[in-house]
């Protein structure tokens, strides 16, 4: 009797102690889960603090974890802290070069107002029109930086396709007028969600890109048609249309086709319209044939979770 009694008081003792263990373990470890949790909150919302943890009360782990989010919280302030240089030195460049180059328009006017031999007036109305190519530049280099730094926030909202349309038209006419070119707007009874200021600029990007490689006596013609998920914007021309070779190099920055030699123009335009389409959850894409003209299409998002995958929308 005695050694079974000892026995099962053994057994009960041993069941105990397992017991013990299993919760101590438990709350070991829920202890640390709740200690990283608090670490990962604290680095979401950018205010984590390491401390000075003690193996016997926390793992290896966690003492790791707490070294990297240390890690990540400082390069997070270095990348704001470079982000806040980049807009320094953007900010800079724009100041500082708008002066010169409206000084260097200005002359340019005053002596292509004075008696001058008709091969000086030849270098003058160089002189002006490469100014001119210098401002539209240092205007598009500075706004593809702020883009691309994230400088410049876009703030999409629902508006009226027809009066995008319209906006981009009007300023690609008088060119398209001078051209002899036939600029058509056709109606769109259509919403997306859009910044009204850079979508007018990418899409007048767009327009007069066609203007420019159309020849005269051709035809531009925007229309917009509306799907599920994007509304699909058309710039359809009938130029000489792109090689396929090049369809995939034309939103590059700088780059300009071989065939274009002949065209004003800097090859920053169509890349400044991807940054702007990407940047509110769009993108563009260009169908053309040689010979045949060339429809260039942006997508803009309808909804405000607009943000889909690109196969999604409609090709």
């Amino acid at each position: 009797m005695t050694t079974e009694f000892i026995l099962l008081a053994l057994a009960l003792l041993a069941l105990l102690a397992a017991v013990i263990i299993a919760l101590w373990t438990h709350l070991r470890a829920r202890r640390m889960l709740d200690t990283l949790d608090r670490m990962l909150d604290d680095a979401v919302r950018g205010d984590f603090q390491e401390s000075l943890y003690d193996e016997s009360r926390l793992s290896a782990l966690e003492t790791r974890m707490a070294h990297y989010l240390s890690s990540s919280a400082v390069s997070a302030r270095n990348l704001a802290e470079e982000k806040d240089k980049i807009k320094t030195l953007i900010g800079d460049i724009s100041h500082q070069t708008k002066t010169p180059i409206a000084n260097l328009l200005l002359y340019a006017q005053l002596l292509g107002e004075q008696d001058l031999p008709p091969e000086s007036r030849a270098y003058v109305s160089a002189l002006e029109h490469q100014a001119e190519k210098l401002r539209f530049l240092i205007d598009a280099l500075v706004k593809t930086s702020r883009l691309e730094s994230g400088v410049l926030a876009m703030t999409p909202k629902s508006h009226p396709i027809q009066q995008l349309l319209e906006a981009a038209a009007a300023q690609a006419a008088p060119r398209a007028e001078a051209r002899g070119i036939a600029l058509t707007v056709e109606p769109a009874d259509l919403t997306a969600r859009f910044d009204p200021k850079w979508t007018t600029e990418a899409l007048y990007n767009l327009v007069d890109n066609a203007v420019k490689y159309t020849p005269a006596g051709g035809s531009v013609t925007l229309r917009a048609v509306g799907y599920e998920l994007f509304c699909r914007i058309d710039v359809t021309d009938t130029g000489s249309g792109i090689p396929e070779a090049e369809q995939a190099r034309i939103f590059q920055r700088f780059y300009r086709s071989p065939s274009a030699g002949e065209t004003e123009g800097v090859g920053i335009g169509l890349y400044l319209a991807r940054q702007i389409a990407a940047g509110q959850g769009g993108y563009l894409k260009v169908t053309s044939r040689p010979g045949e003209g060339s429809t260039f299409s942006l997508f803009l998002p309808r909804a405000e979770q607009g943000r889909a995958q690109e196969e999604s929308a409609p090709a």
